[in-house]
């Protein structure tokens, strides 16, 4: 258990992001991992919508897992292409340690710290220097929290190669601050189409989407998008389908935990 200093400073955080309203995810998830990073002294972070593909090949060493969606709060092209390559690499069939042992535990809440899963020797390897050390990341904390059977909210919080690496204190207290926000969890996968969408948002799906959950007219969010209102429309009647409803009330229950 975090000590009640760090205890508070996670409580805070928390009630901070229930005052972002739910056309605010983005700015809600930026506030989050800046509250992270601050809490154990992190200089990077992300979130990774991880999604299982219902058509996995037997032969696939992720089961299936793929991650559609990953944000950066700092952002670097050396960061996009590493995490591009390794999304490559799942589907070439190849795997790394570290993503082999938190797919291994899917379906249950976890954490852990780099040196939790892989061998000493392992931070002399290649990819470590590929995917870390040469993207400013000396050593990484990962939190995974299944919202359903095929769909989980993945944090990284890293440190650079100038910093310390994670103690198991801290890699509870990310835990602590994690666990405690399924709402929150439920949210981000919902937002990006990857809980019960029947197919990811794209990015103007996400804006019109926005629109509707503040409550705004088609005619505003189409005037809001510079859109005509016949093809604002057809993006609401796509948000719809892949949500499986027929109208705004019953889209904005999702929101509310109702599952249709």
């Amino acid at each position: 258990m975090p000590s009640s200093t760090v205890r508070e400073q996670v409580h805070a955080l928390w009630d901070t992001l229930a005052d972002f309203d739910a056309a605010q995810i983005d700015e809600a998830l930026t506030c989050l991992l800046q509250g992270l990073c601050v809490i154990v002294d992190a200089q990077n972070a992300d979130w990774i919508g991880v999604v299982q593909l219902a058509d996995a090949q037997r032969d696939d060493p992720a089961g299936g897992w793929r991650p559609p969606v990953v944000r950066f709060l700092h952002p670097s092209e050396k960061l996009v292409a590493a995490v591009r390559e390794q999304t490559r690499r799942l589907d070439q069939r190849l795997i790394n340690e570290v993503a082999a042992r938190i797919v291994d535990t899917a379906g249950r809440f976890r954490a852990c710290r780099l040196c939790d899963v892989v061998a000493p020797e392992w931070f002399d390897s290649d990819f470590y220097r590929a995917y870390y050390r040469d993207c400013d990341r000396e050593d990484a904390v990962y939190v995974a929290f299944p919202v359903n059977e095929d769909a989980e909210s993945y944090f990284g919080i890293f440190r650079a190669v100038d910093q310390p690496r994670f103690t198991p204190q801290e890699r509870d207290t990310l835990a602590y601050a994690l666990r405690g926000i399924k709402w929150f969890h439920r949210q981000l996968l919902l937002s990006h189409g990857l809980l019960i969408a029947k197919a990811p948002m794209t990015p103007v799906e996400r804006r019109v989407l926005q629109g509707l959950l503040t409550g705004q007219a088609e005619k505003q969010v189409a005037a809001d998008l510079g859109q005509s209102y016949h093809t604002t429309h057809e993006y609401v009647t796509a948000i719809f389908r892949k949500f499986s409803v027929n109208n705004r009330a019953a889209l904005m229950a999702l929101w509310l935990g109702r599952v249709p």
